[in-house]
């Protein structure tokens, strides 16, 4: 025998017993909680009406009923306690109203249960929670969310403004917004945070327009950092996590990035003060505001970079000042004031570099460009790479005038060759480095070999071997020579019938490492020639397939000059001495006639005569008595002569070698570009014509900026010699020839 249908009016009475129910416990009255029994009684009520077969089964009705409870609940009891309300009183009552309106659905959601799970997936209608919220939305939401939306708005701006404010309450309104978008955002994003990031970017416009003009770059950092970390934290407390990152965008681009340039370049309290105080913690705050802004840091980089480009500047300015006025009076005193200066410069902005930024590329990048401004001015006519190798050069003879501890050297060479990455022409510096190196080495000025040793290691480490190849030659070639010397010294003990009665030392040395001098066949005393004629008998003992080439420019004397005063010990060069020995044998000799003895060019003739005669230390008496050499001129030597010192060192007039040192570079340059060249030719056997150029340059720009022209004048010269030729199909295209 089979169960009885139930009735829909039966069925239902039963169900408006649970909802009134319901409705008694959500309003707050007495009334105990559903018991097991009572929930299975509802549901099982649902499943039966469900359950019968047509015309009893009561699916479709019940899903209706559903709706029009909750529609009957909203608008009987729901809305009416909104209508009074306003203010933070409407959030709060309308925030309560959508918990109970959520517990109603999820009572309601259980007791209709079945008809989600069949009827449901069967009619491909909304699910039951998906209605209880869209009667909310139709019924309630669309009619309060403008309002709800000033009243969020206003309590965020009295947060904003110091107040304190119930955040919990603006969480739960919030997520309101969010739940109407039934799993998307669009409630959310079209019904509150465009009108918020609008009413955000007013807010923060007028803040920043009256900073800006009250407070001082630092504090109007500290004001702008706070205020990010505040919204950031309104986020995490109110606000959607999507949100974020459109939020702190407006705000960033309201406070710091409108105002940048006014704000970084403020007179008296902006970056180049922050700089010139040494304000690291300002420093470091105007870095991590501006590196969470998309291109921010480019702007703060681009005024770093000029601010150093100006006051690495001024240090050149001020060194050309000084030279024009004289206004130092140790000759090039004014190039070692602008490297010291320069080098400090380095270290400060290194520091900040690495303390207040992070060691961020774009402020690398923006101090290596800076650096690369004022490291390539000339002073004077003096370039940046001859001032630099005159300032290691004045550092490793003896320390300087400063007498340096070993370490200071060391660590001055270091940042010596840190500066060096900044100048364009490094074998400029490296020719002018290599004139003077020689002058260390052949004139016992060097420090010792350890100094020059590790400058030259820091040189090969940073720049490649093809700088420093020949340096180190010169180095080892000193070593050698000291052997040779001592060999010398055993033959000489050895063959003491050869011995030419006077001591003197020959350093010999490699053509290729060392600098090219002026070679004179000179003629020389006959004191001199008997040296000459010993030590080649010597060094051909040694080897035969070696040619000794004689530069008595480089050479030094110690003659005795017997004055009748007092006996001077003279320190002169070999040309200086040779010109004095003459004089042993006669008494007077004119211009004339020193030129056929000596047979030396008239210009070094002059240098010397007035060396000897003009200068300082007048041990020849010249006529007629001038201050100026002339062809005319005799000479005799000067009896009455005499110094408060026993010994004195005899100088020839300073020679500008700027003008060679650059031709011997100008010369080498087109080698350089020929090796290059040849390199990539043959590792690479077919490339096109901008490749070849862009690889050239590449290549060389570690020693110098080759000059487009020329490499390809190079490249037609190296056509011509077959080491490559154009390609037949296309001129744009060369092939290297093996």
């Amino acid at each position: 025998m089979g169960c009885e249908n139930i009735e829909f009016d039966q069925g239902w009475g039963e169900m408006e017993k649970g909802i009134e129910k319901l409705k008694r416990i959500l309003a707050g009255e007495k009334e105990t909680p559903f018991t097991s029994r009572e929930y299975m009684t509802l549901y099982t009520t649902i499943y039966n009406m469900c359950n019968q077969k047509a015309p009893h089964d009561y699916s479709e009705q019940l899903y209706d009923k559903y709706k029009e409870t909750l529609d009957e609940y909203i608008t009987s009891i729901v809305l009416p306690s909104l209508k009074d309300k306003h203010d933070e009183f409407m959030l709060r009552e309308l925030v309560e109203r959508w918990l109970n309106h959520k517990i109603m659905v999820k009572w309601l959601t259980r007791f209709f249960h079945y008809l989600d799970r069949y009827f449901i997936i069967q009619k491909s209608v909304p699910a039951l929670n998906e209605v209880g919220t869209t009667c909310f939305l139709n019924l309630v939401y669309e009619d309060v969310h403008p309002t709800i939306q000033d009243i969020v708005l206003s309590l965020i701006d009295k947060e904003r403004e110091g107040d304190q404010i119930d955040r919990a309450l603006l969480k739960n309104a919030l997520e309101i917004f969010v739940e109407m978008g039934l799993g998307q955002m669009n409630r959310y994003q079209d019904d509150f945070e465009a009108r918020f990031l609008q009413e955000t970017t007013n807010y923060y416009s007028r803040k920043a327009s009256k900073w800006i003009e009250e407070d001082s770059c630092p504090d109007y950092l500290l004001k702008s950092e706070e205020c990010l970390k505040k919204e950031v934290d309104r986020v995490s407390s109110y606000l959607h996590s999507s949100s974020e990152t459109k939020l702190i965008k407006k705000v960033q681009h309201e406070l710091l990035v409108l105002y940048v340039n006014q704000l970084l370049e403020k007179e008296d309290s902006g970056i180049k003060v922050l700089f010139r105080d040494d304000k690291v913690d300002d420093l470091s705050r105007t870095y991590r505001v501006y590196n969470k802004i998309s291109q921010g840091l480019d702007l703060v980089a681009n005024v770093f970079k000029q601010h150093v480009t100006i006051e690495g500047t001024a240090f050149v300015q001020q060194a050309e000042e000084a030279t024009s006025n004289q206004a130092s009076n140790t000759p090039g005193g004014h190039e070692q004031v602008l490297v010291k200066n320069i080098l400090e410069l380095h270290d400060n902005y290194m520091t900040y570099l690495n303390s207040c930024f992070q060691n961020h590329n774009l402020f690398q990048k923006a101090l290596k460009e800076a650096f690369e401004v004022f490291c390539n001015k000339t002073v004077n006519g003096s370039p940046s790479a001859e001032i630099l190798a005159s300032f290691a050069d004045h550092i490793l003879r003896k320390g300087g005038s400063e007498k340096l501890s070993d370490e200071v050297i060391e660590e001055t060479l270091e940042k010596v060759v840190k500066l060096l990455q900044y100048v364009i022409d490094k074998d400029v510096f490296a020719e002018f480095y290599r004139k003077k190196l020689a002058r260390r080495l052949l004139f016992d000025r060097g420090t010792n070999d350890d100094h020059e040793r590790s400058i030259l290691s820091k040189l090969k480490q940073q720049f490649g071997a093809p700088l420093t190849s020949k340096m180190e030659g010169m180095v080892t070639d000193v070593v050698l020579a000291k052997e040779h010397q001592s060999s010398f010294q055993e033959y000489l003990r050895n063959n003491p019938d050869v011995h030419p009665g006077l001591d003197f030392t020959v350093t010999v040395l490699t053509t290729g490492f060392w600098p090219s001098y002026k070679w004179f066949d000179l003629s020389l005393p006959s004191e001199m020639v008997k040296w000459v004629k010993v030590f080649k008998g010597f060094y051909e003992t040694k080897t035969k397939h070696r040619k000794l080439t004689w530069i008595f420019s480089l050479g030094t004397s110690h003659i005795n000059g017997k004055f009748e005063p007092k006996p001077i010990e003279l320190i002169v060069s070999t040309h200086q001495a040779a010109v004095l020995l003459l004089f042993n044998a006669s008494e007077r000799l004119s211009y004339s006639e020193i030129v056929a003895q000596l047979n030396l060019a008239h210009d070094d003739l002059i240098r010397l005569l007035h060396s000897l005669s003009c200068a300082k230390y007048k041990i020849l008496n010249k006529e007629p008595s001038s201050k100026s050499i002339s062809q005319s001129d005799s000479f005799k030597f000067n009896p009455n002569f005499t110094d408060k010192m026993r010994r004195i060192k005899v100088p020839l007039p300073p020679v500008d070698e700027r003008k060679k040192v650059i031709e011997d570079v100008d010369k080498d340059r087109p080698y350089a570009i020929d090796a290059a060249i040849v390199r990539i030719m043959k590792s690479r056997e077919v490339i096109t014509h901008q490749q070849l150029i862009s690889e050239t340059i590449e290549q060389l720009s570690r020693m110098f900026k080759p000059n487009i022209k020329a490499i390809k004048k190079r490249i037609e010269d190296l056509i011509t010699r077959d080491y490559m030729e154009r390609d037949r199909d296309n001129s744009h295209m060369f092939r290297y020839l093996a």
